[in-house]
């Protein structure tokens, strides 16, 4: 009987010791929190509220029940969203525009009591189409493409100021997509093809003005040699003329005598007495 109230009584502590261990263990765990690489903690207190000051990365402790952390990524993300909006002379463009953004840290606490843990998703979409529209509002739709560089120095240096009033910090800002609607794009083809036809119509009218100019420079040249001929004529009798014919005969004797096609007849009677012979 001893042996076995002596086992029982080591079985019962034991156990005790199990569960007190398993509960310090547990108190323990809900007692210690972790903030990541890259990540901020606000501390929650059930009779303080939100506290001033942010957690940073580590393991640290809390009082369980009464405070909990809420966690936030600090670390610049891409956000992009689209905006259709309209131009100073009324023309509906398309723009997609990219952000990196960040929170700013020592106003984490404020971020978490105004816009919770989704900040971003609540204020850029909204400011972004906001700046959009009010800068896209001062250009006509064709100065969008040229003078694109100033548009998008203007879109960020917006964009930049409305954030801070959220306590976001934005690290770049781009246009990175502009399309406008189908009328405008329809009106500059058609641009571009009378743009062509005046092209190819400028350029016709100048090759019939190079062609008229080379036929009267042609008509003047001929006059010029008739009228050097005439006057050689004149002084040295037909001569010449008849020099010309020789040397034309000559060359036209000479390509018949090279022609393997080319039989020469006698002239006269002398062809049908050499037939009945």
């Amino acid at each position: 009987m001893g042996s076995q109230q002596a086992a029982v009584s080591f079985l019962s502590n034991l156990a005790k010791a199990a569960f007190g261990l398993g509960t310090a263990a547990t108190v323990l765990n809900t007692s210690l929190f972790t903030v990541d690489g890259g990540e901020r903690a606000v501390l929650f207190d059930r009779f303080r509220g939100v506290m001033d000051k942010t957690v940073g990365e580590g393991t640290h402790f809390l009082i369980p029940w009464l405070q909990r952390p809420y966690i936030f990524d600090i670390r610049t993300k891409p956000h992009t969203f689209s905006s259709i909006s309209g131009t100073k002379d009324l023309q509906m463009v398309n723009l997609t525009l990219r952000v990196l953004s960040r929170p700013e840290v020592t106003r984490l606490p404020t971020i978490f009591q105004t816009l919770g843990l989704e900040y971003d998703e609540k204020v850029l979409p909204s400011i972004g189409n906001e700046v959009l529209k009010a800068v896209v509002a001062q250009f006509n739709a064709d100065q969008l493409l040229t003078e694109r560089p100033h548009v998008s120095a203007l879109v960020r240096d917006s964009l930049v100021k409305r954030a801070k009033d959220f306590n976001i910090v934005l690290d770049d800002v781009a246009i990175t997509h502009l399309s406008y609607g189908v009328e405008f794009s329809r009106a500059v083809e058609q641009k571009q093809v009378a743009q062509q036809e005046a092209e190819r119509s400028k350029f016709v009218v100048m090759k019939a003005d190079q062609e008229r100019r080379a036929a009267v420079i042609r008509a003047e040249g001929e006059s010029e040699a008739a009228q050097l001929i005439s006057d050689a004529t004149a002084k040295a009798g037909m001569g010449l003329i008849e020099l010309r014919r020789i040397e034309a005969s000559r060359e036209i004797a000479a390509t018949l005598a090279r022609s393997p096609n080319v039989a020469y007849l006698p002239g006269g009677q002398n062809m049908l007495l050499a037939l009945n012979r």
